[in-house]
């Protein structure tokens, strides 16, 4: 089977996990945050994981990392 190319978009935006899962950065959190509550503001600094139901279309854009 002829090896895979790694989608650069995704590589960027995603991290493994130690157990192979993928992190991912939350939505929302870049610009007009004034009317966003600071408890909302605070989520979109933490991280989050991708999910289940994505991880396996996700693992085809990133297969070696």
């Amino acid at each position: 089977m002829p090896k895979l190319k790694t989608n650069r978009g995704a590589a960027k935006r995603f991290k493994r996990t130690g157990s192979g899962k993928l992190r991912r950065r939350r939505a929302f959190g870049n610009h007009i945050l004034t009317k966003k509550a600071t408890k909302r503001k605070r989520r979109f600094a933490q991280g989050a994981l991708v999910a289940e139901a994505d991880q396996p279309s996700m693992d085809r854009l990133i297969p070696y990392k």
